[in-house]
């Protein structure tokens, strides 16, 4: 089968090479699939690059999230035949940019007929995050503010929509105007632009000085610190993650003075059952149209080096899947 294949790091497009390997072979509780599609996230350029913390062994085919066929398994819920969506085994080096790759039984979940391979592909990771962040973690309920860093990404896409679907009134952070266009379409009531503003003043102003309950922040480093300044009293902080390249550091005084709380966020904390619950849940809001694809575009399979240098230097608004 072909794969696309990481045996020195660097930039995705100079690093990743097509090559031919024999199909994965499953262990029990695993799944074989075709896939059909596969997201592009920054953690396979982090992945690329060397310099995400579950970056595997080289060589290694990197790609988290995918949709896709089963081929083998050895559970009922998954029979041959099945069109399944989930995080591949990515740490093992069995990622999704291939034809054919390896998903656990416990994270892999079943694909709603009126949802496309593309969303599907994107779907795993993103609102999961959202979701156990604002809803789990957050405890968002109506009428609260959130910001989101990063709103045009991935993550923070998915957090405006989940937000917004919740009832919170939500303040996005972008970069530049298509950006924060972006935002605004899925449901932001403020969208700041980064570039053209400064983020704490703008939030001061957005909220009468009295700050946001909630900061859901996927980018870290020193936005993440900056976006401290911006809770109100009692907020809650989330760590979701740090596109930027390092975790924010944590103003313990400020949280201390507000009685402000930081939270971290990791989606593999949690059961197959709580996951479950949670994969019902944002299904639903799917079916009402209250959450609605973060895919923006598609690429064929031999693009996906080009693809992901583009998401790497940080010109991708929402999320882009290639189909295979």
């Amino acid at each position: 089968m072909r794969a696309w294949q990481v045996r020195r790091h660097g930039e995705p497009r100079d690093v990743l090479e097509l090559v031919d390997v024999e199909p994965p072979a499953p262990a029990s509780g695993q799944l074989r699939i075709r896939v059909r599609a596969a997201a592009l996230g920054l953690p396979d350029a982090f992945m690329c690059r060397g310099m995400y913390p579950l970056t595997p062994a080289l060589p290694f085919t990197p790609g988290q999230e995918v949709v896709g066929t089963v081929l083998e398994s050895d559970v009922a819920e998954f029979a041959p035949g099945a069109r399944v969506m989930g995080v591949t085994r990515f740490t093992d080096g069995h990622g999704g940019f291939a034809e054919e790759t390896l998903i656990d039984t416990s994270n892999a979940f079943a694909v709603p007929d009126s949802m496309d391979d593309a969303d599907a592909a994107a779907f795993r990771i993103g609102y999961p995050t959202a979701w156990i962040g604002l809803v789990r973690r957050g405890a968002l309920v109506a009428g609260e503010s959130v910001l989101v860093l990063g709103a045009a990404g991935g993550s923070g896409a998915a957090a405006v929509q989940v937000a917004h679907a919740l009832g919170a009134r939500v303040l996005a952070v972008a970069a530049g105007p298509e950006k924060c266009a972006h935002c605004r379409d899925l449901g932001a009531d403020v969208v700041i632009d980064r570039r053209a503003t400064d983020v704490t003043d703008a939030v001061r102003e957005a909220t009468g000085g009295a700050g946001v309950d909630l900061v859901f922040d996927p980018v870290g480093g020193a936005a993440g610190e900056a976006a401290q300044a911006c809770l109100a009293r009692g907020g809650r902080y989330l760590l979701v993650g740090f596109a930027s390249g390092q975790w924010p550091r944590l103003d313990a005084a400020r949280l201390v003075g507000g009685n402000a709380s930081a939270l971290g966020v990791y989606v593999g904390a949690y059961s197959r059952a709580e996951h479950e619950v949670d994969h019902a849940a944002m299904l639903e809001l799917v079916a009402q149209g209250r959450l609605r694809s973060c895919v923006t575009s598609t690429v064929d399979f031999e693009e996906i080096p080009a693809a992901l240098q583009v998401l790497a230097d940080g010109a991708v608004i929402g999320k882009t899947v290639a189909r295979t």
